[in-house]
């Protein structure tokens, strides 16, 4: 347990926003297996101040998600502060969190993002405009630099801090590494020695054990867990046990991937609707069924269907020849 604010977090595996997943039906699956801090896909902080209806939706926040965390980003001080005060007075959010990592150049060009990792002064100037017009708790997500000869992720977390923020997540790889190569904890645990708030650690943390590891080598105070729970929330409850009693749970089986699948897809189509929700499952679907015997021939099918009722006859029967396969083994 550790606290952002007054906001208490109850154990420390934090589920990390990612762009065109972390949806409200995501989240809410993902805190059912016990996440202690669930976060928001990044919003624009442009889309919210200029009321554009897609991104409006992307606010919505199930009461059952709490505690979580709502990311906006931004370059340019006005809009991000005004679209952090209507959060801040319009949304159940608990948390307000600053993106300083999204790597992308269409979010970099805009000075946005990752682009802010190579401005201590700018760093600062924003966070501690944001912290001074809001009351929720404000954090900041950043990545280690913006490139091997430009990381200065001490001095930004040091302006962070000294800004007001309540909390820094840290991930381990610099903005020219985009998602390749090894995060690299160092930095991270550098951070962890340089702040007195609490540093949460990103970046490769793919087993329960990895997860302890890491707690224990930097000392940060939680780990934040992003591509290992696509299809997987099962990653987080394993590690969330793991931490607290040193047991190391098994996988689940395919029935019960699928009959989560099925939940999360129902989740989504009440966010959604059904076409919106179920082309967007098609790529969680594939996820649910990573690690599974003959998966490829069945995700092709995933890919051909529209309805619910498709999507669920292709689970079921690949379910079913699953168990019927075990039988005869």
């Amino acid at each position: 347990m550790f606290k952002i604010g007054d906001i208490t977090i109850p154990n420390r595996v934090v589920l990390a926003p990612m762009a065109g997943v972390c949806n409200s039906a995501f989240r809410l699956t993902v805190k059912e297996f016990g996440a202690g801090l669930v976060c928001a896909e990044m919003v624009s902080d442009k889309g919210i101040v200029y009321k554009n209806e897609k991104t409006l939706n992307m606010l919505y926040i199930d009461e059952d998600e709490k505690p979580m965390s709502l990311q906006i980003f931004g370059g340019e001080k006005e809009t991000l502060v005004e679209a952090a005060s209507f959060v801040d007075h319009h949304t159940n959010a608990d948390i307000i969190d600053i993106n300083m990592g999204c790597p992308v150049p269409k979010i970099t060009k805009c000075d946005a993002g990752a682009r802010w990792l190579l401005e201590p002064e700018k760093i600062y100037e924003m966070v501690s405009a944001v912290v001074q017009t809001v009351e929720k708790p404000v954090t900041v997500k950043m990545r280690s630099g913006w490139d091997e000869d430009h990381i200065y992720a001490v001095e930004n977390a040091k302006a962070i801090e000294e800004a007001g923020a309540r909390a820094v997540a840290v991930h381990g790889r610099t903005r020219a590494q985009m998602y390749e190569g090894k995060a690299d904890w160092n930095i991270i645990k550098q951070v962890k020695k340089a702040v007195n708030i609490p540093v949460i650690g990103n970046g490769d943390i793919t087993t329960p054990q990895e997860a302890k590891r890491r707690l224990d080598e930097t000392g940060v105070d939680a780990v934040m867990i992003g591509r290992a729970a696509l299809g997987n929330p099962w990653m987080i409850y394993r590690t969330v046990k793991y931490l607290e009693t040193g047991e190391l749970i098994g996988e689940p089986e395919p029935r019960e991937k699928i009959d989560v699948c099925k939940l999360h897809m129902d989740r989504l189509i009440r966010l959604k609707g059904e076409k919106v929700a179920v082309m967007e499952m098609r790529k969680h679907a594939a996820w649910y069924l990573k690690g599974m015997r003959g998966n490829a021939r069945v995700r092709q099918r995933i890919n051909e269907c529209e309805t619910r009722e498709q999507l669920v006859n292709v689970l079921d029967c690949y379910v079913q020849e699953l168990e019927a396969e075990e039988k005869v083994s």
